[in-house]
């Protein structure tokens, strides 16, 4: 099995203000030490106590969702082997309950899995970002944050380009370029454990007979192991892995798109596509790849040149306004 390459480094990145070329990246990076100054940080170095004290300050009294396994599941947060349903349950605790959960079970050999992953900062940890943030300048990105055990996320896209933050505990993150997706063997788009499709792959032990094609992702994996401080920047639509490597882990991320709030994102298209295009002929197929091609992937100002100005309807420069048009002339179709 070939081995993953380590994702190349970047030092002395301002914390306090982005560069630019990372708010629009194209391929990942470690930026080492950069949040090494955060409070939350310095905490988290201290203690697993310390750490859980100080996100406690901040906690509202609001529940969030937490996924628990039993000590079997060995920290996997995926399907069962028939991907019939998920080898995991969701609950709903307070946060403080959740991260006296770890600490309680922190010496154990052999755990249950606590994962409390995606809350949004700013709702369950009202004020943690006065102290603990970083510089976008005018991206508005979501902050959230991610507590587990020695917890293993299959590997997975997003679409929102992605900085996480290692803020207590270790992780190993493995990336694999977008193009790889093929080699990855993907499970079901529309039932899925977090929302993302996930790889069906177990990389602690891959089955190379039953996913052969595994072994030619992996010649073109990037990986890496981050400390508390250290940050992971993940461009959009890479597939990511994460691994928690000790019993209490804390991760702050922020994700950001390069387009509009307003404009919707593509899984929605990918669907639709499925649903009216995938199953056609295989001549009409070819012919909607070609209209595709010439309306989406290659349109440009040409397009609908031919068009006076004030016809081009959905061939114009999308803005808010047009897209709730179009939002509401597709609920129409699929509505009928």
């Amino acid at each position: 099995m070939p081995v993953a390459e380590p994702i190349e480094e970047l030092h002395g990145v301002d914390a306090a203000a982005l560069p630019e070329a990372l708010l629009r990246p194209t391929r990942p990076y470690v930026l080492r030490g950069l949040v090494a100054h955060w409070p939350l940080v310095r905490a988290g170095l201290a203690s697993a106590q310390s750490s859980a004290e100080y996100l406690k300050a901040f906690a509202s009294d609001a529940p969030a969702t937490v996924s628990v396994a039993p000590p079997e599941a060995a920290g996997a947060i995926g399907y069962r082997p028939d991907l019939q349903g998920f080898g995991f349950a969701q609950q709903k605790a307070p946060l403080p309950a959740v991260l006296d959960a770890l600490l309680h079970h922190a010496a154990d050999p052999a755990p249950p899995t606590i994962y409390l992953g995606s809350t949004t900062i700013d709702t369950w940890l009202p004020g943690l970002r006065e102290r603990n943030d970083l510089g976008f300048g005018a991206v508005q990105p979501l902050a959230s944050i991610w507590i587990g055990n020695r917890t293993r996320i299959p590997a997975h896209q997003d679409v929102p380009d992605n900085i996480a933050c290692v803020v207590a505990g270790r992780r190993r993150a493995t990336l694999f370029p977008p193009e790889q997706l093929q080699n990855l063997y993907i499970g079901p788009l529309d039932r899925t454990p977090a929302g993302q499709a996930i790889s069906v792959v177990d990389f602690a032990a891959p089955d190379l007979e039953r996913f052969p094609k595994f072994a030619e992702a992996m010649r073109h994996a990037l990986s890496a192991e981050l400390g508390p401080g250290d940050a992971l920047l993940i461009p959009s639509m890479w597939w990511h892995r994460m691994e928690g490597l000790d019993a209490f882990n804390v991760l702050v991320n922020y994700w950001w798109r390069q387009s509009p709030r307003w404009m919707d994102t593509p899984m929605n298209a990918l669907l639709h596509a499925i649903l009216s295009v995938r199953d056609l002929p295989p001549e009409q197929r070819e012919i909607w790849r070609e209209v595709f091609r010439h309306y989406v992937f290659d349109a440009d100002a040409q397009t609908p040149a031919h068009i006076p100005e004030a016809a081009r309807g959905a061939l114009a420069p999308l803005d808010e306004a047009r897209s709730r048009e179009l939002r509401a002339r597709l609920l129409q179709g699929l509505n009928r």
